[in-house]
């Protein structure tokens, strides 16, 4: 598993709890860094950051997070934990496309698309960010595929489904495709409903990068035609999507308490990310 590229959700003031949360629902996890404002867990060897403050939106269904698993029991078992609190959004059932499937928002916001399925080689990773490209986005499902797979190294297209006429959706529309950046595997659709939301910076993708020159090759193309410096290592890209583009050093570099106040003062001066000048702070 390429731990490179991993999901921050932004849970304000609950990242403690969340974090023993998730842990608590999923198992087979454990807390791997905890700071006053950020946590980061791992999740059968996934990497997840929840942020403590920051973006002031919050999660919705336009970035869900696809949860494998390889019978019914462990389905249902996922499904009664997050729905306590939560919004289904798909009910729990039998699909054509998986015996027990069911989508859901927890009580954090956070979306959840339950799957089953006894094929590993299908969905190898545990959980995939899937991204719906819907309101201004509908239809642009492919043409970002192509643009990621292009930017990162590491990436392969593994399959795009279009939808069928029975569907009730444009047949040139992405029903489900699955693509893998720097071996991280996410997810793609398209829908033309009404839905009501779009992509937010309540969750966002983290990149850690090696040197600078990754830093501002990602930085460059993601910034692009339409795409957004932020702060601190944020961005936005064409399609709404929010990214965290970081040094790789950057835990190193604030273990110290002493040196964190100084490495941090120094990011919140910056758009785009500087190693040398987070080193030398």
């Amino acid at each position: 598993m390429n731990n490179s590229i991993y999901p921050c959700l932004c849970i304000k003031g609950m990242i403690q709890e969340a974090a023993a949360y998730y842990v608590g629902c999923f198992g087979n996890g454990k807390i791997i860094q905890e700071m006053p404002f950020v946590i980061q867990i791992d999740l059968s060897g996934q990497k997840f950051m929840l942020l403590n403050d920051g973006p002031a939106a919050s999660p919705n269904p336009s970035i869900s997070f696809m949860v494998t698993s390889e019978n019914a029991e462990e389905t249902e078992h996922y499904w009664n934990k997050l729905i306590t609190e939560g919004i289904p959004l798909m009910p729990l059932d039998s699909y054509d496309w998986s015996p027990k499937y069911g989508w859901l928002q927890d009580k954090y916001g956070v979306s959840w698309q339950l799957y089953t399925t006894q094929d590993k080689s299908d969905t190898p990773q545990k959980f995939c960010p899937t991204l719906m490209f819907t309101g201004t986005n509908a239809g642009k499902a492919a043409q970002a595929i192509q643009f990621y797979t292009d930017l990162f190294p590491e990436s392969s297209i593994h399959g795009i489904l279009n939808y069928s006429q029975k569907d009730g959706e444009r047949p040139e529309f992405v029903k489900h495709a699955q693509f893998k950046i720097k071996d991280f595997s996410v997810m793609a659709m398209d829908s033309s409903a009404d839905h009501g939301f779009g992509f937010n910076d309540a969750i966002s993708m983290v990149v850690e990068c090696d040197s600078q020159n990754e830093i501002d090759r990602y930085w460059e193309k993601l910034t692009a035609d339409g795409g957004k410096e932020v702060a601190c290592g944020w961005l936005t890209d064409k399609y709404g999507i929010s990214w965290q583009i970081i040094p790789k050093a950057l835990p190193g570099l604030i273990k110290d308490p002493e040196r964190t106040q100084r490495v941090m003062g120094a990011l919140m001066q910056m758009k785009k990310l500087v190693i040398a000048d987070l080193e030398n702070a």
